[in-house]
């Protein structure tokens, strides 16, 4: 099965066979890499084209690991940094960390499971500090002429500019990112990072270590020191989504850090302080989990300083086919193409759709269409909605929509190199439901 592309990355090494473990390692879990045998020729290759992560080891002749790891922290200061050091020379490792190095491997290398690690994660966490998209565009998703919509961007608008905590409510897939990064892109933080975490898809312990990083040797797997996602946003936004699914635990230690502004990492003493404007999300009733008490009444009054409930988007249908063709052009665009037109009867069936899964719904519906038409227009015959479409007749409805359907799990399938998981997001349905019916249509 085709491995998914993941990331390009350089190494760096005048050691072929540490080169060359270090490549077919990472080619084998999907990313592209190129190679180099000193400093000064992998910055030569690092000037002519853009990587995600660079791999570089500390001594080498020519240009050394910490040359190459100064001039690409002024030429790239996005670039992750990886560096290679022999057991006793640790103390440059942590030299280099110092100037902004994501993490260090020590040789003779363990496997290649260690590597993989440090670079997916260097991977998400330059996802994460990546520019966000430009406030237009959040702009555009959430503005087209329904009444309901009128007092959310005013209100968005106006605390945007302030650094006010916001909690946003709605249900699943209504948009509370979108307005969550136009909070961040109309705030005076614009230009900082917009950090974000989703709490309900995480366990316990790896939540908490996402958000408050780790020391070395904190727990079992803790091979070096992390900078958890809060410390990655200090100075711009952090946007906690699902709020809602917090432990108790971890509900007392986010109060400390929206009381405080400081927190240490997990297995650490120091306290670090940290400058963050905070946004909250949730589809459930803090109010009523406060009653229950599942959630902290401390911690709600925290994070309700202004609270904005987006509407569903059965509650704004006005906005339905503007929102469908703004999500059309964002979808066309991504896939270097011209968007296609949305046929008028198309467009009557978007209308009056029930929508239950919301924005979320509908793009995901939209690209299943754009992907089932590959072609200037799209029609009624293209959408394909997921148990809800019960406009056709009852004798034609199961065999048609169950072919499209196994044709539209197929194709996306293929688009994303076989990834199961990358395949459910792109439809819009859980894993153990694609799992169900990647069984019942027999595929594999």
């Amino acid at each position: 099965m085709k491995n998914e592309r993941r990331g390009r990355v350089l190494v760096i090494d005048d050691e072929e066979g540490v080169r060359s473990f270090l490549a077919e390692s990472l080619e084998r879990d999907g990313h592209e890499v190129e190679q180099a045998e000193d400093g000064a020729a992998g910055l030569r290759a690092a000037r002519d084209e853009p990587f995600d992560v660079v791999i570089t080891d500390l001594k080498m002749p020519k240009v050394d690991g910490m040359g190459v790891v100064r001039a690409l922290r002024v030429e790239q200061p996005d670039v992750e940094l990886i560096v290679l050091t022999a057991h006793g020379d640790v103390s440059s490792a942590v030299e280099a960390m110092k100037l902004g190095v994501y993490d260090y491997l020590q040789k003779p290398l363990s496997g290649p499971a260690a590597v993989r690690n440090l670079v997916k994660g260097a991977l998400e966490r330059r996802s994460a500090l990546a520019s966000p998209r430009e406030a237009s565009s959040s702009r555009a998703r959430l503005t087209f002429g329904a009444a309901s919509m009128k007092p959310v961007v005013e209100a968005l608008t106006k605390v945007g500019k302030t650094g006010a905590t916001v909690l946003l409510q709605g249900e699943s897939g209504s948009g509370k990112e979108v307005a969550a990064r136009y909070l961040h892109e109309t705030s005076p933080r614009a230009s900082k990072p917009f950090v974000a975490i989703n709490c309900a898809v995480l366990t316990e312990q790896l939540l908490e270590s996402e958000l408050f990083g780790h020391e070395k040797g904190s727990f079992t797997g803790a091979h070096a020191q992390r900078k958890g996602r809060i410390e990655l946003a200090d100075g711009g936004t952090f946007f906690l989504d699902e709020v809602g699914e917090l432990r108790p635990s971890l509900q007392a230690k986010l109060l400390r850090v929206l009381e405080e502004r400081r927190f240490e990492r997990l297995g650490g003493t120091q306290s670090i302080e940290v400058d963050v404007r905070w946004i909250a999300a949730t589809h459930r009733d803090l109010r009523a989990m406060v009653r229950e008490g599942t959630f902290r009444e401390d911690l709600y009054h925290r994070l309700a300083v202004f609270p904005i409930k987006l509407p569903a988007l059965r509650e704004r249908r006005e906005d339905i086919v503007p929102l469908a063709e703004a999500l059309v052009a964002e979808l066309s665009a991504a896939a270097h193409r011209a968007p296609p037109k949305i046929d008028p009867a198309l467009a009557e069936r978007l209308r009056d759709a029930p929508w239950p899964g919301n924005v979320r719904e509908l793009r995901n519906a939209l690209e299943r269409a754009m992907i089932l038409a590959e072609g200037p227009v799209l029609g009624p015959e293209h959408l394909w909605l997921e148990e809800t479409d019960t406009r056709a007749e009852p004798e034609r409805a199961e065999g048609s929509l169950a072919d499209l359907e196994r044709q539209t799990i197929e194709r996306t399938l293929a688009s994303v190199g076989g990834n199961r998981r990358a395949a459910a997001q792109k439809l819009g349905i859980g894993l153990r439901t694609l799992y169900d019916k990647l069984k019942r249509y027999g595929l594999r």
